[in-house]
């Protein structure tokens, strides 16, 4: 079977044309041929010989996962549906902005953490993407936005930014993952800086020390309670890697980290874990960690029992997190009206796992518990 070229970061498609019998340098102009101009057609790469072309006709090929579909919000934010095989899919969403555009990449089809807001979470877990299929929504995703620069150009890409924010927990594909960074940070491919990568992580401990050490990029971490009792029900992860572990983690990935800060993503519901309190006590539970929080505003899917906290109640909570002296911004909504906002990406997933689903129910009958809880944390 011909190997996809889209798998390989320049070390790994070093080794490729080593097994080929050809010199390292055809893997440098062959990378920047596929990623920094865009190209999957062999013929095209006018600077390679032709011998090695038709062996790479004969060897290779650039296959990224087909466009299922293309979709264009009013607000400029735009959905693509690619088609990852055995009728599975997953979504990827170009952000417009000001002063950047950023793409949110998928990393999984579907994700097995089961948090208990997050529509992904909903639809089950399929299995891991390749490095092609996660590298490949960036590649897509540039040439539908006609910004690949064209051959002898360095034209300007759309895409400045890229978050591993959408399908999947990306550091539960660590081995997939880690080449596609590369392959992002690479001058020969995007040349990305590491401060405009950013990797979100429900708090897979073992695997943040690893990334820390194997290719440390900007980090997020999907906190959404203050306390244990309550992130346990919402991010069942915890369970494993509770609070105390998941705040040491991120000491040390700042020693690596080329941000002097963690970010923390902060999921807000109403009822949930908006109170005062809770704000009250994420100032203690955080302060020894640099950090800043992005609030997000809950953005429903069918049958998911929770409910945006009121904006006014958004309002108070960052204003305490502020007064705390905590950096903290709340994330304007984007492209809901074509399900593309946080939280909603859900592709199509035939799901694996199995399991059973914790509810927004059983999530409330706790609460009282957890609030209880944030009050002995807070002062003890």
């Amino acid at each position: 079977m011909p190997a996809n070229l889209l798998d390989f970061d320049a070390e790994g498609l070093t080794a490729w044309f080593a097994q080929q019998g050809e010199k390292p340098f055809r893997a440098r102009q062959v990378l920047r041929w596929i990623h920094h101009f865009g190209e999957s057609d062999f013929n095209a790469m006018t600077d390679i010989a032709k011998s090695l072309r038709e062996k790479l006709i004969a060897t290779a090929t650039v296959t990224p996962p087909p466009t299922v579909s293309d979709k264009l919000s009013d607000d400029g934010t735009r959905k693509f549906l690619f088609d990852v095989g055995n009728r599975n899919a997953v979504e990827t969403v170009f952000i417009p902005e000001a002063d950047r555009g950023t793409l949110c990449i998928s990393s999984q089809a579907g994700c097995a953490l089961e948090c208990a807001f997050c529509s992904t979470g909903r639809q089950g877990f399929n299995r891991n993407l390749t490095t092609a299929e996660i590298i490949g929504q960036l590649w897509q995703a540039n040439r539908a936005l006609g910004h690949a620069p064209a051959s002898g150009n360095s034209g300007e890409r759309l895409i400045s930014n890229v978050v591993l924010m959408g399908m999947g927990e990306p550091l539960a594909n660590f081995d997939n993952l880690v080449p596609a960074l590369r392959l992002m940070l690479d001058d020969n491919a995007y040349g990305l800086s590491r401060r405009r990568v950013t990797v979100s992580t429900s708090g897979i401990v073992p695997a943040m020390d690893r990334l820390a050490e194997a290719c440390p990029v900007a980090l997020a971490v999907s906190l959404h309670a203050p306390t244990d009792g309550l992130r346990d029900k919402l991010v069942p992860i915890n369970r494993k890697y509770p609070l105390a572990e998941l705040m040491a983690a991120c000491q040390r990935y700042l020693v690596h980290a080329p941000r002097d800060f963690i970010t923390f993503e902060y999921v807000m519901l109403d009822g949930v874990n908006d109170s005062d309190a809770d704000a009250h006590a994420l100032l203690h539970l955080v302060r020894d960690v640099p950090c800043k929080f992005n609030l997000i505003p809950f953005n429903p899917f069918p049958a998911s029992g929770f409910h945006r906290s009121p904006a006014e109640r958004v309002r108070r909570f960052a204003s305490i997190l502020i007064n705390g002296g905590i950096v903290t911004t709340t994330r304007k909504t984007r492209g809901d009206d074509i399900d593309a906002a946080c939280g909603q990406l859900a592709g199509k997933v035939q799901d694996r796992s199995k399991r059973t689903l914790r509810t927004a129910d059983a999530v409330r009958a706790t609460d009282s518990v957890t609030r209880g809880t944030a009050g002995v944390e807070l002062h003890s």
